[in-house]
């Protein structure tokens, strides 16, 4: 279904039609194919990927690749948003603090500590949020991947693997919609809760934007598959005679992406965690919403 996430969020709101009769209906208008973007994956060496950006403020979306952009692939790190909204939600992390003890299993530097949830998200450490997903256990976890309709919302057999063994499934145009609601607290959360979840996405902060994601990795044979979703607050100073309307001298536009690509293991001549991150920033540099890939 063509762009399905985003479309259905579009059509609960103005339009009672099929996700296919949209396209065909705003195609022109709203929906707006980037095959230049091809370019900066190739530059990376990358041929299949895909990028997809929603521009709140004016209901419109950019994407490059849409057979990739409506296809499920494992979220890998990228569930710990999720993971992380539901802990918080029930009470078994009271709040971003919280600590979780090592287990004494040596795996990574950054990761062979006590930690708390904050530390844990930053350096994606994959043994906290299996754990983390064990206390939440199955039925409440099932609950809340349901209420939010989070991708394919299969665990499969394992709590504390299905985000990265391909039962959990979810596509980018999928992960632009789940970002989307979470910058507008309307998934099934509190207000707290996603707040607090948005704020351990933030990684860059400069006067002109802020740009908040989360990137994952997964491994299955000779493949690897690349994330990285979030949203890039751009900064736009408010003109004199509008600052009576205005609480502030400034307003922030929300724009939501979601980026992932396949490699082969085989290659590795090439910092992969690296370029997705430059893909981003190019790609966000020449839709004008960062001044610079630094």
């Amino acid at each position: 279904m063509a762009l399905h996430a985003i479309f259905a969020d579009m059509r609960s709101n103005f339009l009672l039609v099929s996700c296919l009769l949209l396209l065909a209906s705003c195609s022109g208008n709203r929906i707006h194919e980037r095959n230049e973007w091809g370019e900066v994956f190739k530059q990376h060496k990358i041929t299949d990927g895909c990028f997809m950006v929603r521009d709140h403020a004016h209901e419109e979306i950019y994407y490059y690749n849409k057979q990739r952009c409506t296809t499920r692939y494992t979220p890998a790190s990228t569930f710990k948003i999720f993971n992380s909204l539901v802990g918080l939600e029930t009470a078994i992390v009271p709040d971003d603090q919280f600590i979780i003890k090592w287990d004494g299993t040596t795996r990574r530097p950054e990761w062979d500590h006590d930690m708390t949830m904050r530390e844990a998200f930053k350096v994606s450490n994959v043994p906290y949020y299996q754990e983390l997903a064990r206390r939440i256990g199955r039925n409440t976890m099932q609950h809340y991947l349901d209420s939010v309709q989070y991708g394919n919302s299969t665990i499969g057999k394992n709590i504390d693997q299905f985000w990265l063994d391909n039962s959990l499934q979810i596509s980018a145009d999928e992960q632009v919609g789940f970002i989307k609601k979470l910058y507008f607290d309307e998934l099934p959360f509190s207000e707290r809760v996603q707040r607090i979840v948005r704020s351990m996405m933030l990684r860059e902060e400069k006067p002109e934007y802020k740009l908040y994601y989360k990137t994952g990795t997964n491994v299955v044979k000779d493949s690897a598959i690349y994330w990285i979703v979030g949203f890039v607050e751009v900064v736009e100073h408010v003109k004199e005679h509008e600052k009576s309307m205005n609480k502030s001298n400034q307003r922030n536009y929300p724009y939501f992406f979601a980026e992932n690509f396949s490699v082969a293991t085989s290659d590795t001549t090439t910092d992969w965690s690296k370029a997705r991150i430059d893909i981003l920033k190019e790609i966000l540099y020449k839709m004008d919403f960062i001044n610079s890939t630094n």
